[in-house]
């Protein structure tokens, strides 16, 4: 279960989220991204009101966006009216409301779309969601939008607040001339008035976020940074206040204002806050670019008329047209017409593709010059696109195990730094020089203002939301933010052959006759059993015989021996074809075939025998093209320093071959579709492994490799048991993978380094380790700004991975 979580600003905010989840009765795992402010939850019975309320409980909120779902089955006033006290008798619901005309339901509250269709269907109606990617990420944009306009004015404000006060006490502090032109004019005394009064409008006004969320979480003993914030400025306003209206208090010499540090420091993190907010809208640019892909609307052709409708309310089965210059609106199969169509933001492709009548269709890709209508075969989520964009933001969301270290010890972060405040406070009480108190109170407001756990917390995310964005743009899609990891780690790749490194469509190429047989009889037998398999190899036959024209014969008893070939009843005789081992296992003797085995596997093709009768009649030799892109994508990942494996169930004389041809380190023949898995075992010995693959029976050996990568262009199972999938067929996007792999890592890497390096070396700058050699200390308002400047520059070294490009592969 996802849920959407408001108000978190750092590490330790995500760690107290967690927990808080974690205590729910019947939560397994909860892992909080602080990048894309959602947390996903795991368990066998979750209540979602009950994960709800212990985010609100940890002081977080849980934005209940509007659900708009389309209600079919109603008839009438007293349809609506039991629709919505269906609606509203979901646990969570706070509103609903139903609409006759337009079919429409409108649900606010914090519930999962499940309970609310649920619920329709118990009171005998139909209902589904409404809201498309497009609507949800608009709505996102425009709440984000907000928060940057707001964060925006608060810092003007503030900024117009402080500037001043930061004029008066520092000049003061800072030049003589200064100091007596206040003195000469309005007076010390009453100057501190007047910083009192802008320092409080900026505290209680722009600076009211850091009180309204630090203060509760400190009650709660979960300190945030918040919490840091608004102890820091209070210490300063505190004292100052003391200062300014009961100096009487203070010990004599310690009566000093901090109001320019208390105002400033709440400028300069608003600052960040907004220079980050801006940054973090750029992270998520691919999802936003991949939504704008979809059509809002569609021409659907209903009862013989055209009519425009939101593309939302396209059923599967409509007949759809589609227009020179137009975005196809969902995904469908072509019935009129041809064009070419533009499929480079799905596949990554450049050249147009053309397609014809029978030929399936994407929504978001863009038809070019011709005008066609087609069946729409899945709409709204089922799209590919929708698909995509949910894997993209899966990835997005998930956790590596290197974030595993860092959640550690930010969930200890927030409360050391306020211990080492009082430390620091301490020690500068009772060893440091006069005035001892101001001394420990401005060393101990720098240590809480310059400590900084955003930039821990956002090292991580922020470059897995670039990345896997910049992935999806390049046609490479990483279904788990894990495979980011593993993928940077990789020794080996192992490739499946066919499909994978050829195109997959094998031509028959030769067809060598024993004695006593003729090639059209032969190849009209063969080809009618071939008839019967899906195999791309017997599909080449049978395209062979109808290139020569020839009538296939009727076929029973067909039958399909894994790994073997298949045999069947052609025309009332016997036939049997298949691999070498299958011939011995009849008890064929294929030496009379020696020879042209030989010459065959040494060009790399695959030799197939056929028997009729019980005579070995023919070998046949198979051919399937290298793909265009194999040799460049084999000489990319040698470059990048890796092994690569083929792993094919050819013999080991046509296997051989073809690795020589392409320059393949490690070669796995004859292996049967069960045998994968074992092969895939033993190439892991040789390093960490990552195998490639398309077709159903690589499912397990991608599930089994330590990273499985599939082939976009192949089956729905294979590319369900993979870590990676390659949007298009250009093998090349392998290395883009690895590549954009270990751009990633290394991007956290400086990321983490920066967070940490950061913390440990000017939390004892602030502390004030630096005065007793040097009579250095840290004014808390460059505290302030350092920080503030930390956070900005982890999301700015995110943001480099979006120029990521093969041409940048090292």
């Amino acid at each position: 279960m996802m849920i959407d979580v408001e108000g978190m600003t750092c590490a330790s905010c995500v760690a107290h989220v967690e927990r808080a989840l974690k205590a729910v009765p019947g939560v397994e795992t909860a892992s909080v991204n602080l990048a894309t402010e959602r947390a996903e939850i795991t368990g066998p019975a979750l209540d979602r009101a009950a994960l709800v309320k212990a985010v609100e409980d940890a002081g977080y909120d849980v934005p209940t966006r509007p659900v708009d779902l389309a209600i079919e089955g109603m008839t009438c006033a007293s349809c609506v009216a039991r629709v919505e006290r269906a609606l509203l008798s979901v646990p969570g619901v706070t509103s609903a409301t139903v609409n006759l005309a337009t079919e429409r339901a409108t649900v606010t509250g914090s519930t999962d779309l499940a309970a609310l269709t649920r619920a329709v269907a118990d009171a005998g109606y139909e209902a589904r969601t409404a809201a498309s990617a497009t609507a949800i990420a608009d709505e996102t944009a425009a709440k984000k939008a907000v928060e940057e306009a707001m964060l925006k004015r608060d810092v003007l404000i503030a900024a117009a607040l402080s500037l001043p006060v930061f004029v008066l006490e520092m000049g003061a502090h800072l030049f003589a001339w200064a100091h007596m032109a206040v003195i000469n004019t309005i007076g010390m005394q009453n100057s501190w008035y007047l910083q009192f009064a802008l320092t409080s409008a900026v505290l209680f006004g722009p600076g009211l976020r850091f009180f309204r969320k630090g203060l509760p979480a400190l009650a709660r003993f979960t300190p945030d940074m918040n919490s840091l914030v608004a102890v820091g400025t209070s210490a300063a306003y505190g004292y100052s206040l003391v200062a300014t209206f009961a100096p009487s208090v203070l010990p004599a010499g310690t009566t000093f204002v901090y109001y320019e540090a208390a105002a400033v420091i709440v400028t300069l993190i608003l600052l960040g806050r907004y220079l980050e907010a801006r940054a973090k809208g750029r992270t998520s640019e691919a999802i936003k670019r991949l939504v704008g892909l979809q059509a809002k609307t569609a021409r659907v052709v209903r009862i013989g008329v055209a009519t425009e409708l939101p593309v939302a309310e396209v059923r599967p089965g409509d007949v759809v047209e589609v227009r020179p210059g137009e975005r196809v609106p969902v995904d469908g199969e072509v019935t009129t017409g041809a064009s070419w169509i533009d499929e480079s933001m799905i596949s990554g492709e450049p050249l147009p593709v053309e397609k014809t009548a029978g030929s399936a269709v994407t929504g978001g890709t863009i038809n070019q010059t011709g005008a066609f209508s087609f069946r729409a075969t899945a709409v709204g989520e089922a799209t590919m696109l929708a698909q995509i964009i949910r894997m993209v933001e899966a990835a997005q969301g998930g956790k590596l195990p290197i974030q595993a270290l860092v959640d550690q010890v930010t969930m200890w972060f927030v409360p050391a730094v306020m211990a080492l405040a009082a430390l620091t406070f301490a020690v500068w009480l009772i060893f440091g020089p006069d005035p001892a108190l101001t001394f420990g109170l401005v060393n101990a407001v720098a240590v809480l203002i310059i400590a900084c756990p955003c930039a821990m917390g956002l090292a991580t995310p922020t470059s897995i939301m670039v990345g896997t964005g910049r992935g999806a743009e390049l046609g490479v899609l990483f279904r788990k933010g894990e495979a980011l990891q593993a993928l940077q780690g990789v020794k080996v790749v192992a490739f499946d052959k066919t499909g994978t490194l050829t195109e997959g469509k094998p031509r028959l190429t030769d067809l060598v006759l024993a004695t006593g047989f003729d090639r059209a009889t032969v190849l009209a037998l063969v080809a009618a059993v071939e008839a019967k398999s899906e195999h791309p190899i017997a599909r080449a036959i049978v395209a062979a015989a109808a290139e020569d024209g020839l009538i296939l014969p009727e076929v029973t008893a067909f039958e399909s021996l894994t790994g073997f070939g298949v045999f069947a009843q052609a025309g009332g005789k016997r036939i049997e074809v298949g691999a070498d081992r299958y011939m011995s296992k009849l008890g064929l003797d294929v030496a009379p075939f020696a020879d042209a085995a030989e010459r065959l596997g040494d060009e790399g093709k695959s030799p197939l025998y056929a028997a009729i009768e019980g005579r070995l009649a023919a070998i046949l030799a198979i051919a399937d093209p290298i793909k265009e892109t194999t040799p460049q994508a084999i000489r990319a990942l040698h470059a990048l320093g890796l092994k690569v494996a083929m792993i094919t169930g050819d013999n080991a004389r046509t296997a051989n071959a073809i690795a020589r041809q392409l320059g393949i380190d490690e070669v796995v023949a004859e292996v049967l579709p069960d045998g994968k898995v074992t092969a895939v075992k033993r190439l892991k010995a040789m390093g960490t492994l990552a195998y490639v693959g398309d077709g159903i029976n690589d499912a397990p050996a991608l599930a089994e490799a330590d990273v499985g990568l599939a082939v976009g262009t192949g089956t729905d199972i294979a590319i369900e048991a993979a870590d990676v999938v390659l949007m298009t067929g250009r093998l090349t996007a392998v290395s883009d993978a690895i590549a954009l792999s270990k751009a990633v890592m290394r991007n956290i890497r400086q990321n983490l380094f920066w967070a940490f390096a950061y913390n440990a070396a000017l939390i004892p700058v602030a502390a004030g380790i630096l005065w007793p050699s040097f009579g250095i200390l840290l004014s808390p308002i460059f505290a302030a700004a350092a920080m503030a400047l930390s956070s900005v520059f982890v999301l700015g070294n995110a943001l480099r991975l979006r120029r990521f490009s093969t041409a940048t592969m090292n």
